[in-house]
């Protein structure tokens, strides 16, 4: 048995193609930590019943996940959250590990420090598509959390480099209405729509790509030409990075007697 820390990566889960996103971060993960055991939890009891009864799947939430590393003898685990924000769905996973028998140190969300908002902020730069007369609009799931300020802090430090970015969600305080306005009134003639989101599931198919009451049948209505980014955020090695990054914090913690029996 490996003496070395688990790593549990505990995302929302997906039915989509987008688990090929999955796929890239689990590959990366295992690369960066050779000697660490990877495993995965899934946080929507929904996503892994369809994909356990459905697809013969064998997706686990936080608890079973950790409940198995204590039976094998582990005492400590890296929980790294797939999260985005420090909104609902991370605090929940945090009090679902929180009565673990396995101790467990917690990589954070990947918005979490201005270092963090920074690396995001030159990541979407970094692969802006746009030619001169266009603009990008990054949209987010959103949230009724007060980590909902996560969404106007990244918008400023995108802006404060590119003026032709906009950050609006799905849900939450940004409507589809405002942003249309203000992107319509810039002058602009082409949108190109890239989801602020980590998998490119649903949201991507339906709320921002699809034919009705979507955000591209929105600005095509205003008269602008829209594109759509197909891929989630997790395909992007940036952003991977700051996971990476994030886990060897969580590790940090972790005390050096601290190993499996």
């Amino acid at each position: 048995m490996s003496h070395c820390t688990p790593i549990v990566l505990a995302a929302f889960g997906t039915t989509s193609r987008a688990m090929d996103t999955y796929s890239h971060i689990d590959r990366t993960v295992r690369a960066a930590f050779p000697e660490h055991p990877v495993y995965w939890a899934y946080m929507s009891r929904m996503v892994s019943s369809h994909m356990n009864t459905k697809r013969r799947a064998n997706m686990k939430t936080p608890q079973q996940v950790l409940a198995e590393l204590k039976q094998q003898g582990h005492s400590w685990a890296v929980v790294q959250s797939l999260h985005l924000i420090w909104g609902h769905e991370f605090f929940r996973l945090v009090d679902a590990v929180k009565e673990s028998a396995v101790r467990t140190s917690m990589g954070l969300p990947l918005l979490t420090s201005p270092k963090d908002y920074r690396a995001v902020a030159a990541a979407i730069l970094s692969n802006r598509p746009m030619e001169n007369g266009g603009t990008i609009v990054l949209v987010g799931h959103g949230t009724d959390h007060p980590a909902w300020s996560a969404y106007p802090a990244l918008a400023e430090i995108l802006r404060s480099t590119d003026a032709n970015i906009h950050v609006a969600t799905v849900e939450g305080e940004s409507e589809t209405a405002r942003t249309v306005d203000a992107v319509a009134r810039s002058g602009v003639k082409k949108v190109h729509l890239m989801p602020l989101m980590l998998v490119a599931g649903v949201h991507l198919q339906e709320d921002i790509a699809g034919e009705e009451d979507s955000w591209k049948q929105a600005f095509e209505e205003a008269g602008l030409a829209v594109s759509v980014d197909g891929y989630g955020m997790g395909k992007a090695p940036a952003i991977v990075d700051i996971f990476l990054r994030h886990i060897r914090d969580a590790l940090a913690i972790i005390p050096d007697n601290a190993f499996s029996d």
